[in-house]
């Protein structure tokens, strides 16, 4: 799910273009349809009897799933075993009961915010068609769901689609296009907050389909205002294998350039508006990225465990709490250094905290946070690497922070009096928690990172704002 943009336009039927280059994916959403269903009942998945179609119809076949198999009787979040593979539920079960609209003994019903999701892949190359039945629960009024899909093994997902109002206790049935060429796996969100739940069935994947023509997301403008790159490309990170240590990512959320060696990024950049800011919960879910070429090393989740160091976000968890799908995005290890426990719980808190407030205030941010050198000190002592050599301990942290009115024409409205917040930082734990007490400029970073920061701002106003001290107040 992309960020959210300025002047954002009404989600109608969406076209969503995913270009992945490492893996070589495209995916394609399209327009979504919705028919009335007459209770046909479902194809038995277990049959051994022939079937009357052509090869090249039952070839077309991906995925069915029915839910008359497994067992599911709470909404306790859990693995699954159905049929078609495993599932994970969360504030989900498969119900049977005579209120659950079902086409055969049982279907899926999820309650609240629930997801169900598929915990494998089905191979795909091109277009594919998935259809799905569902009504309301029992005698419930009203529920909102989505169709969220993956192509790089539940790293990233994105919507398919619209989303689908249900608003009857007769089933109907949703069918959405998707194009993609590898492997590609899905997820049932139920959307809405309320107490409505609703029944799913009949999940169906096949290949072939219409697809309408690409559109840019709504909302997104490329290259844009609140493009988490607007104001430059500090190292000139470029999405090409040979650029190992300069390699530039685009997590969705937020932009940065990875270092294979380092086994850390040299720098990450993002925007903050209030859009970003919600109440969603910290996810926790630290997770290797498995958008890095595979046959590069990957951090994991236990990687600084027993290192003396914090897996220190750059991209902070609170800076994007408006979905789910944001805060998960910045607990992928490639957005984390290895961070000395005070630096990071306290000093670093502290900063983040002051510009998040400064956004509540009615201020955006553009935000790019980096490290160099080796060799940190972190609870357990000195240390220039951690992970068996993998990973190198920065022996500095620093951050800029470009603060503007609410608006548009973000780079134009850039001026010589514009607020620049620039601090640079020594990683280790005994820092001062105050991080005024490491304020600087531009310029000092750029010479101990021979970086050009702002590098989009024109030259006579980025000449200023490059020797700007903040007063820190």
């Amino acid at each position: 799910m992309p960020k959210k943009k300025k002047n954002s336009q009404s989600f109608g039927s969406i076209a969503v273009a995913v270009v992945l280059a490492i893996s070589g994916f495209v995916v394609t959403t399209c327009n979504r349809k919705i028919t009335g269903d007459k209770s046909t009942p479902a194809t038995s998945k277990s049959s051994n009897k022939k079937n009357n179609q052509s090869s090249t119809a039952a070839a077309a076949r991906l995925l069915a799933e029915d839910f008359e198999t497994g067992s599911q009787n709470n909404y306790n979040s859990s693995e699954v075993a159905l049929s078609s593979g495993n599932w994970y539920f969360k504030d989900a079960l498969l119900g049977s009961l005579v209120e659950d609209h079902k086409t055969g003994r049982q279907a899926l019903r999820i309650r609240d915010n629930g997801e169900v999701g598929m915990s494998f892949d089905i191979a795909v190359k091109g277009t594919v068609t998935a259809t799905l039945k569902y009504a309301l629960y029992g005698d419930d009024q009203r529920g909102s769901w989505e169709l969220w899909a993956s192509v790089n093994k539940g790293q990233r997902y994105f919507r398919v689609g619209d989303a689908v109002d249900a608003t009857s206790s007769s089933l109907k049935t949703a069918t959405f296009t998707v194009v993609a060429t590898g492997n590609i796996r899905f997820e049932i969100r139920k959307t809405d907050a309320g107490k409505g739940r609703i029944n799913f069935d009949a999940f169906r994947v096949t290949a072939g389909g219409k697809v309408s023509p690409v559109t840019p997301a709504a909302g997104k403008p490329v290259g844009g205002d609140d493009d988490d790159m607007l104001l430059g490309n500090p190292s000139g990170a470029n999405a090409s294998l040979v650029m190992a240590n300069n390699y530039l990512m685009d997590k969705g959320y937020y932009k940065l350039s990875y270092n294979r060696e380092k086994g850390t990024p040299n720098w990450v950049a993002w925007h903050i508006s209030r859009r970003d800011l919600g109440d969603m919960a910290r996810a926790n879910d630290f997770r290797p990225d498995a958008d890095l070429p595979e046959n590069w090393y990957q951090a994991s989740q236990s990687s600084y465990i027993g290192s003396g160091f914090d897996r220190g976000h750059n991209c902070p968890s609170g800076d994007r709490t408006a979905t789910r799908d944001a805060n998960e995005a910045t607990f992928l290890m490639t957005n984390m250094i290895p961070q000395a426990p005070n630096h990071n719980q306290h000093l670093w808190k502290n900063l983040e905290d002051y510009t998040r407030s400064l956004v509540m205030d009615g201020n955006e941010v553009y935000v790019i946070m980096g490290s160099y050198g080796s060799g940190g000190v972190g609870s357990k002592g000195l240390a220039k690497t951690i992970d068996h050599r993998n990973i190198n301990v920065p022996d500095h942290i620093w951050k800029v922070i470009v603060v503007l009115p609410e608006g548009n024409n973000d780079l134009q409205r850039i001026s010589k009096s514009t607020r620049i917040i620039a601090v640079n930082t020594p990683n280790k734990n005994d820092v001062n928690t105050k991080w005024t007490a490491y304020l600087t400029t531009i310029d000092e970073i750029e010479q101990a990172t021979h970086y050009k920061l702002l590098d989009k701002v024109p030259a006579a106003v980025r000449q200023e704002l490059v020797k700007k001290v903040d007063t820190g107040g």
